[in-house]
């Protein structure tokens, strides 16, 4: 339910958590990283078109694998500045370092799966090699049973 106040577009807690289908509890952490700032009406929180729109971003970029801090960096930044230009530059900046860092991390899982193949390799050729020598030992006799056969 979208509250009217000053001919502007609020939002509950409420409103916003069933949109973007996450916990009115994760809302309030945002809030007290500073990433979005409602105005107070009594004990209700009413969030701006804003802070709605703050909250697609912090989505978003968690979803690109950015950090709340580099989140917060961005809107500092606009906040101090409308300079689309300066902001575009930190973006880029922040895909840079982004794009070099799951860049290592995927050579880094491209290196742990070779050593994984090698492992499964080398468990296998052992386990091979435990059965074949049990196939080819004799069957144990049995010397303690007694024999049924007449001497």
């Amino acid at each position: 339910m979208q509250a009217q106040m000053n001919k502007q577009t609020t939002y509950t807690i409420g409103d916003l958590a069933r949109e973007f289908d996450i916990t009115t509890r994760s809302i309030r952490f945002y809030e007290d990283q500073g990433l979005l700032t409602p105005i107070r009406q009594g004990q209700t929180r009413l969030y701006s078109n804003k802070d709605r729109v703050r909250l697609k971003l912090i989505l978003r970029g968690k979803r690109l694998g950015f950090s709340l801090a580099e989140t917060k960096r961005l809107f500092d930044l606009y906040d101090l500045e409308n300079s689309s230009a300066r902001q575009l530059y930190t973006v880029f900046e922040l895909i840079a370092e982004k794009r070099l860092s799951l860049q290592q991390q995927l050579e880094d899982i491209k290196v742990l799966l070779v050593e994984l193949n090698n492992l499964e390799a080398r468990c296998r050729d052992e386990l091979a090699e435990i059965e074949a020598g049990q196939s080819a030992q004799p069957a144990p006799s049995n010397s303690t049973q007694p024999s049924l056969t007449p001497e």
